[in-house]
C-alpha cells in the first residue's frame, strides 16, 4: 500500500496490487489486506504479533544487546549511522521482536522479524535474539513460531552475519531433537540467508499468501541468466507447487491454522520434564574449541616458509587471486593431497550435480570423506561444472555422502571454492534455500569429525553449507564473504565500480577472518599464490589437515557436536562487541 498524504494525515492508502483508494481504518480492520483485491501488505512485528497472539498473554523477551560494528563497516555511510536511522524510524532495537505469549491458549515463543528495520537483514543481534528465544523454547518445552520477513545475511557485518545462519539453525536442532515442534512463517519478502537457514528448516513452513521466498532474489536471477522469470515465480503459490511449503494460508486464516498445528502437537506431545540449559563456557581469545584435545597453536603449516612471506595485499588484489583459474581445484587437491580416491554420485533423487564431487579417499594412510566444489581452469571446464555453483542437487549428494561419512565412522573433508549457490531459475523450482538449510542444519548435529578448508572463493550460503565445521582451515589467498565485492558495490554505493572498495569493507581476507575467529587457521602459500607451486601448496594443505584432523579422532561424537555447536554459539552480538573492542 501507498500513502497519499504525509504521515501524520495518512487516512486514505493506495493498494499497490489493484490502485483502489483504502480507507486507513477499514484496511486496519481487515488485517492490513485490500478488501478489493486481497493483496496482503507488509507488516511490522508490532502489528504482526497482535494480529497472532491471545491479548494480554504477550511478554517481550529483553532485546537490548551490546553495541557493535565488528568490521568498521563503512559505504557511504558508517554502519552505526544505519543502525541508528532504522531505530529511530521503526522505534525498534533490531530487526526482530522476540516474545513468549499463548496462541489459541497454547504456550508458544515467539520471533518475528521486522522488515523495515535494515531489510529485515540478519545479524548477529538478529542471530542472538533469534538463538536465545530458541533456548527459551527449550527450556519452557513450548513450540518456537518464527515470522519471517528478510532480504538476508546483514553485509555490513561481514561473514560474522553468515555465521548467524549456522547459530541460529543448530539451536532449531536442538528443539528437534528435544521433540518440540519448530513452525516458519514466510512473509513477503524471505530471502538469502535467512531463507537458506531457520525459514525452512523447521518441522513446518506456512506461506502467507502473496509472500515471496527463495535464495536469490529475482533481480539477480534475471542478471546473471538474462532470463525472463516465469509468472508468479517464487511467489507462494509458486513455492506450494513445488513442494517447498506446507501450505499457504490467507492472513485472516493464520492465526486459525496455528492454533490448530499448536493443538495437535500438544496433545500427541507426553509430558517431560523441563532440560537445563548449558550455557558456553568463557572462551580464550583465537582458541577454537573448549577441550584440550582440540587446542593447537598455528602449526608450521600455517607459517611460511623463510624468505616466502609475501607483503600484506590488498583485498581486492586476494579478491582476483582467488579467482585466478589456474588456482588448484578440488580434484587437483583430491589427485595430490590424498590417494585412492574413488568418487561417489548422484543425490539419489534423479540427477548428479557436476560442480559439486565427493567420494572416499586416505589421508595419510586414514579413510575420510572428501566433499568439494569443483570449477574447472579452462572455459569448458568451468562452463561444465557451473564455475562450481552447486545446484539443490550438490547439495543433496553432498548431504547424503556427509550422513554416510558419519554412518560409517569416517571424518569429512570439504574443500571450498564456490562464488555461491546456482541462482537459476530450475534450482529455486527445486528448493535451492531448503536445500542449504538442511545441509547447515545436519552438519551441526553431525557425530563424526568435519574439517573445512577454505581453498578459493567462500561465496555466501552456498560455501556455509560446507562449511560448518569443527576446524575452519583457509588457504592465504582465499576470499570468505558474506556476499561478492560487486553485489555489495551495486547495493550500497552508485556503482559496481567500487567492488574494490567493497572487498577491503567486508573483511574477507583470511587474516581478517582470523582475527575475528571465523576461521581457525591459515594455510601458507608458496611464492606469490597456490598457482604458482601447487605441488608445494598441497604439501602443506596435506600437513595442516592431518595437523587439524588427528586430535578430532580421539574427541568422543557427543563431545564433537557439542564443541562444534559451542564454536559457532559464539557468533552472536555479544562475540561481536568483542571482537570490535578488541581492534
Amino acid at each position: 500500500m501507498t500513502a497519499t498524504a504525509p504521515r501524520e494525515e495518512q487516512l486514505w492508502l493506495r493498494c499497490t496490487g489493484c490502485a483502489s483508494l483504502l480507507y486507513r481504518k477499514r484496511l486496519r480492520r481487515n488485517l492490513d489486506v485490500c478488501p478489493e483485491c486481497g493483496e496482503h501488505a507488509r507488516l511490522g512485528a508490532p502489528e504482526r504479533l497482535r494480529q497472532l497472539v491471545d491479548p494480554g498473554s504477550l511478554r517481550l523477551l529483553p532485546d537490548r544487546l551490546p553495541e557493535a560494528d565488528p568490521i568498521d563497516f563503512v559505504d557511504v555511510l558508517p554502519y552505526p549511522h544505519r543502525l541508528t536511522a532504522a531505530r529511530a524510524s521503526t522505534g525498534l532495537a533490531e530487526g526482530v521482536v522476540c516474545a513468549t505469549a499463548a496462541i489459541g491458549g497454547h504456550p508458544v515463543v515467539l520471533a518475528v522479524m521486522d522488515f523495515r528495520f535494515l531489510g529485515g537483514s540478519l545479524g548477529c543481534a538478529v542471530g542472538e535474539l533469534i538463538t536465545r528465544a530458541a533456548e527459551r523454547a527449550l527450556d519452557d518445552r513450548t513450540p518456537l513460531v518464527l515470522v519471517t520477513a528478510s532480504g538476508g545475511a546483514r553485509m555490513q557485518e561481514g561473514a560474522l552475519s553468515l555465521m548467524q545462519m549456522a547459530t541460529v539453525s543448530q539451536a532449531i536442532a536442538a528443539l528437534r531433537e528435544a521433540g518440540l515442534l519448530t513452525v516458519s512463517v514466510l512473509t513477503d519478502p524471505t530471502y538469502g540467508g535467512v531463507a537458506a537457514s531457520f525459514a525452512t528448516n523447521t518441522d513446518l513452513v506456512l506461506a502467507e499468501s502473496g509472500a515471496r521466498m527463495g535464495f536469490a532474489g529475482p533481480r539477480v536471477i534475471r542478471q546473471i541468466t538474462g532470463r525472463a522469470l516465469p509468472e508468479g515465480f517464487q511467489t507462494a503459490d509458486f513455492l506450494l507447487r513445488h513442494g517447498q511449503v506446507d501450505m499457504v494460508v490467507q492472513r485472516r486464516s493464520l492465526r486459525g491454522r496455528l492454533v490448530a498445528l499448536l493443538a495437535a502437537t500438544r496433545a500427541g506431545r507426553p509430558a517431560r520434564p523441563p532440560v537445563p540449559r548449558q550455557e558456553p563456557a568463557p572462551r580464550r581469545e583465537r582458541l577454537a574449541d573448549d577441550g584440550a584435545a582440540l587446542v593447537r597453536p598455528a602449526g608450521p603449516a600455517a607459517t611460511p616458509a623463510a624468505g616466502d612471506t609475501p607483503a600484506l595485499r590488498d583485498a581486492w588484489d586476494t579478491v582476483r587471486l582467488a579467482r585466478h583459474p589456474g588456482r588448484p581445484t578440488t580434484l587437483d587437491y583430491l589427485d595430490s593431497v590424498f590417494d585412492g580416491f574413488v568418487e561417489l554420485h548422484g543425490d539419489r533423487l534423479g540427477a548428479d550435480c557436476p560442480a559439486i564431487v565427493g567420494g572416499v579417499a586416505r589421508l595419510a594412510g586414514r579413510h575420510v570423506m572428501v566433499i568439494g566444489h569443483q570449477k574447472g581452469h579452462t572455459t569448458a571446464e568451468l562452463v561444465a561444472r557451473n564455475f562450481g555453483m552447486a545446484s539443490p542437487a550438490g547439495h543433496r549428494k553432498a548431504l547424503r555422502l556427509m550422513r554416510l561419512a558419519a554412518r560409517l565412522g569416517l571424518p569429512v573433508v570439504t574443500l571450498v571454492d564456490t562464488p555461491g549457490a546456482d541462482p537459476g531459475v530450475s534450482a529455486e523450482e527445486q528448493g535451492q534455500a531448503a536445500a542449504i538449510a538442511e545441509n547447515i542444519l545436519t552438519l551441526t548435529v553431525l557425530p563424526t569429525p568435519v574439517l573445512a578448508v577454505i581453498t578459493g572463493e567462500g561465496g555466501s550460503g552456498g560455501a556455509l553449507a560446507l562449511a560448518v565445521a569443527d576446524r575452519v582451515l583457509m588457504l592465504e589467498n582465499a576470499v570468505y564473504s558474506v556476499i561478492s565485492p560487486e553485489g555489495c558495490a551495486a547495493i550500497l554505493w552508485p556503482d559496481r565500480s567500487a567492488a574494490p572498495q567493497a572487498a577491503r569493507a567486508l573483511r574477507l581476507t583470511a587474516p581478517d577472518l582470523c582475527r575475528l575467529g571465523v576461521v581457525d587457521e591459515v594455510v601458507s602459500e608458496p611464492s606469490s599464490a597456490a598457482h604458482d607451486d601447487p605441488a608445494e601448496t598441497a604439501d602443506r594443505l596435506r600437513a595442516a589437515l592431518l595437523a587439524n584432523l588427528l586430535p578430532l579422532l580421539d574427541v568422543p561424537p557427543a563431545m564433537l557436536v557439542r564443541l562444534r555447536r559451542q564454536r559457532f554459539r559464539r557468533f552472536g552480538a555479544n562475540r561481536a562487541a568483542a571482537r570490535a573492542g578488541l581492534r
